[in-house]
């Protein structure tokens, strides 16, 4: 009996150590509900948003409609920063430093707009399928908000 005991308490803690490492795993694992594909409102690009080692959010654009210009590579070329104006568009930083808000809200991160070659200060909220992107000098009030959709 005494044997039968110790086999028991044995196969409890292995089965509870297992248990504990494939939940850690799966909660590493877990992806935050807006990390993924996005396209832009226009549907011409395609930001890649992940979720970096500091816990912030970060977006690049992975896919553009039309990645030429003259047969060349899109670049930076409205970057007030001549020496980012040669960066290609594909690849390109879009959204950093977003952290979450409550259950939907992503604040104090920035959007970086290639058409205007300006950085604004962001906010987003996250509505499923979608995602609001409001970019803003100052306060939120005096903004403009876009619209990503999930890329499947």
């Amino acid at each position: 009996m005494l044997v039968f005991s110790k086999y028991l308490t044995r196969l409890t803690i292995m089965l509870l150590t297992v248990a504990s490492i494939s939940f850690a795993a799966k909660a590493q694992n877990h992806k935050d509900q807006i990390e993924g594909l996005w396209y832009n409102h226009e549907k011409t690009g395609k930001v890649e948003i992940t979720k970096a080692a500091d816990g912030k959010f970060y977006g690049k654009v992975v896919w553009l409609k039309e990645p030429l210009k003259n047969g060349k590579p899109k670049v930076d070329e409205l970057n007030s920063d001549e020496k980012l104006r040669s960066r290609p568009r594909l690849g390109l930083p879009v959204l950093n430093g977003f952290e979450k808000d409550g259950d939907n809200k992503y604040t104090g991160g920035t959007i970086y707009d290639p058409n205007n070659g300006k950085t604004y200060s962001c906010k987003m909220t996250y509505k499923g399928k979608t995602l609001d992107i409001r970019g803003y000098i100052g306060i939120s009030m005096f903004g403009r908000t876009t619209t990503f959709t999930r890329a499947e």
